[in-house]
């Protein structure tokens, strides 16, 4: 099974922009820096372009008896929450809260908190308390055709499934699958495609067998690193799979929907 994203690469017009705004603001660890790259503790790896960029959505889950302690963190960073229209910039719903706020690469980024899930398995990272990376938006033509294809290869689960946004789960993983006539809340902006690198980790080697046996019956070509790792392009994605040390039983013991299932 799909277990997490184990990284995301991004293109940006400033790696010190970069670094003032997730290090020197949200304190975020930064595990690798160059003139042209920086990684940094998020699972999130960022090479500097002088291309115009697309924005990407990507939501970090915190714990939810954390949610307020992040909200003041961000305010004595004075990074600006994003309103919705009636004004209000922290959303409480049913399941969980959340607030928006973007970067210095205009990309929409969400901190959201669900009470169901269990405190106290993966750590809180710094002072934002992160957990984990939790969605990332995957504009495309074709939300039906995409999550389909989802399910078919990597065995991903489905929620809120409507002809223009779907949500397709593995493990801690949340891809955001929106159709591109469709606009990002709460700012209403254009999704597009971003130019960014996915890499999911897997659970076994049972399971890296299956996908490559899935794309090959798919005729969608790939590359196999001699440890495993799977490099593979769907659509408008570059995607790879790895073998993971991240626990195989970490989202069932952190309640997460699907996991079970």
């Amino acid at each position: 099974m799909i277990t997490h994203f184990e990284h995301l690469q991004l293109h940006t017009v400033s790696i010190q922009g970069v670094k003032r705004f997730y290090h020197d603001q949200l304190h975020i660890p930064v595990a690798y820096e160059s003139d042209r790259e920086i990684t940094l503790q998020l699972s999130e790896h960022t090479h500097e372009t002088g291309q115009p960029l697309s924005p990407v959505h990507l939501a970090f889950e915190v714990p939810y008896s954390e949610f307020d302690h992040v909200v003041d963190v961000f305010d004595r960073a004075s990074i600006a929450l994003l309103k919705w229209p009636d004004g209000r910039k922290i959303d409480n719903y049913a399941t969980g809260r959340n607030f928006y706020f973007r970067d210095g690469d205009g990309n929409l980024l969400e901190i959201i908190a669900h009470p169901y899930v269990k405190e106290g398995i993966l750590p809180a990272a710094g002072e934002t308390k992160v957990l984990y990376l939790r969605e990332i938006g995957f504009p495309v033509d074709s939300v039906i055709d995409f999550r389909n294809l989802m399910v078919e290869v990597f065995d991903f689960k489905l929620d809120k499934v409507a002809d223009d946004f779907s949500f397709a789960i593995g493990g801690t993983a949340h891809m955001v699958i929106v159709s591109k006539q469709r606009k990002w809340i709460p700012i209403a902006m254009r999704a597009l495609v971003p130019p960014m690198k996915i890499s999911f980790g897997a659970s076994s080697s049972e399971y890296m067998n299956k996908i490559r046996s899935r794309l090959a019956e798919k005729d969608i070509p790939y590359e196999s690193e001699t440890d495993g790792t799977l490099h593979f392009k769907l659509y408008e994605y570059e995607m790879s799979i790895r073998l993971s040390d991240f626990p195989a039983e970490a989202p069932a013991l952190l309640n997460l929907p699907f996991s079970n299932k």
